[in-house]
């Protein structure tokens, strides 16, 4: 990526977004080109690449929910819910621009990017931990430390940034 290029992206790749979990750090790599690829794209490729970056999302977001799944957090969890929030906002970002509101769509790019960088420094953080407390290998899903699951299940991110008493608080 060229240094203009990246003064206009939100979010670049640093060693500060790095969770010590190779298949989560390169997913979040790859979604932060592919991200980087929607802001400089020109108003031909936009809406092909806004729907790339919403292709991978939904990957990324399902992997990570059914890691959570197998470690014992509950169906609802507040970092579970903040992918569908963002899913859906992002798939009605991709309908207003077929509309046209291109503006909208680069808007939303830049929004995400910052909303990113969060989410990774806090709920993926508070995630990686729990699965490395496991045990998980997120390659084979096997957990080499059973006994240190919860015992109920988690509704916060797994982490101590975040808990049942953030649930509701979902920002896009």
């Amino acid at each position: 990526m060229d240094t203009a290029a990246a003064t206009r992206t939100p979010v670049q790749w640093s060693p500060t977004l790095a969770l010590d979990m190779p298949v989560m750090d390169e997913t979040h790599e790859e979604f932060i080109g592919l991200l980087a690829a929607v802001v400089e794209s020109p108003d031909e490729t936009l809406l092909s690449r806004w729907a790339l970056l919403i292709d991978h999302t939904q990957a990324h977001f399902d992997r990570e929910d059914q890691w959570m799944e197998a470690t014992g957090f509950a169906a609802g969890n507040c970092h579970a819910t903040q992918h569908d929030v963002i899913l859906q906002v992002m798939r009605e970002g991709g309908k207003r621009g077929l509309q046209g509101e291109l503006d909208l769509v680069r808007q939303m790019a830049h929004e995400l990017g910052l909303w990113f960088a969060n989410h990774v420094q806090s709920m993926d953080n508070g995630l990686a931990m729990h699965l490395r407390s496991a045990g998980f290998d997120p390659v084979t899903g096997e957990i080499s430390q059973p006994n240190a699951l919860p015992t109920e299940q988690l509704h916060g991110c797994g982490g101590g940034t975040c808990g049942t008493e953030h649930a509701d608080e979902v920002s896009a």
